[in-house]
């Protein structure tokens, strides 16, 4: 019994033998294949990574490019904001014109825009001034050249109304009378204050600075004005005649004298020499006795 099994053994182990070579082969020929396979996965895990790595590569520089170039033209924005600073400094100018235009204005306002007006057009337009003008009034005779001027100065005017009249000033005045006298008129030998209504004047020839001209017509100007108090009115003027307010410009004194100048000589016949001369001596005295300057200013 014992030998019989001691073979059985050597059988089971040969047999086992076999079996395990085979096991060990077809284990590891399947094992060579997976670690092939394994092998394998590396190329796999290289192109992946290679795949990868040149996907993140371009994406990343895709993606710069694109925040760059994003962000380049937020740049631009901000730059495209410097304009609106110049505009801000367009300002500048804008403010500098301001300020001139307010300097001219400032600067103009005291003085009006023309020389003189006609006084009762002057009121109606609410353009007489109550600071302080000059007002010339003419009373011209309708059959020759016999004239009187009335030159009045005035100041701190409290209040200016119409009359039946005329207009009718709430101030003191200064009055400066100016007589022509043609060669013609027949009672040249009476003393002015003597004279008929509407050709006397409240002077005697002592009281006047006489103009004899070429053509023997006199321009008699009144050494000193006469004062009114507390009011004084301005007659309305009729037929040839006028009342205008000069207004105080640094030409008031010059436009006096031009005005005269002309009046004289086109609409009283009184010789251009003549009249610049007569009309030196109306400005003078104005200035001398009349001047805006202390109680008129």
């Amino acid at each position: 019994m014992a030998t019989i099994k001691k073979p059985a053994a050597k059988k089971a182990a040969a047999v086992k033998k076999p079996a395990s070579k085979a096991a060990a082969a077809k284990a590891t020929a399947a094992k060579k294949p997976a670690s092939k396979a394994a092998v394998a996965k590396k190329p796999a895990t290289k192109a992946t990574a290679s795949k990868a790595v040149a996907a993140k590569k371009p994406a990343s520089k895709a993606a710069t490019s694109k925040a760059a170039v994003a962000k380049k033209p937020a740049a631009k924005a901000a730059v495209a904001k410097k304009p609106a600073a110049k505009a801000a400094a367009v300002k500048k100018p804008a403010s500098k014109a301001a300020t001139s235009k307010a300097a001219v204005a400032k600067k103009a306002a005291p003085a009006p825009d023309v020389k003189f007006r006609n006084l009762f057009d002057a009121y109606a337009q609410g353009k007489l001034p109550f600071s302080h003008g000059y007002i010339v009034s003419s009373f011209f005779s309708e059959k020759t050249t016999y004239s009187i001027y009335e030159i009045v100065s005035y100041a701190g005017v409290k209040e200016i109304f119409p009359t039946v009249d005329g207009l009718t000033f709430v101030t003191g005045g200064k009055k400066l009378y100016v007589l022509v006298e043609p060669d013609t008129y027949q009672l040249k030998f009476q003393e002015p204050v003597s004279r008929a209504e509407g050709e006397k004047i409240p002077k005697r020839f002592s009281d006047l600075e006489i103009i004899t001209s070429r053509n023997q017509t006199k321009i008699m100007v009144a050494k000193e004005p006469n004062e009114s108090y507390g009011s004084f009115t301005i007659l309305k003027p009729s037929g040839i005649n006028f009342s205008i307010v000069f207004y105080d410009t640094p030409e008031l004194y010059t436009s006096l004298a031009a005005f005269f100048t002309e009046s004289l000589n086109r609409f009283r016949k009184v010789p251009e020499s003549d009249a610049k001369k007569a009309a030196q001596l109306i400005m003078a005295s104005v200035k001398k006795f009349m001047s805006f300057e202390g109680e008129f200013k």
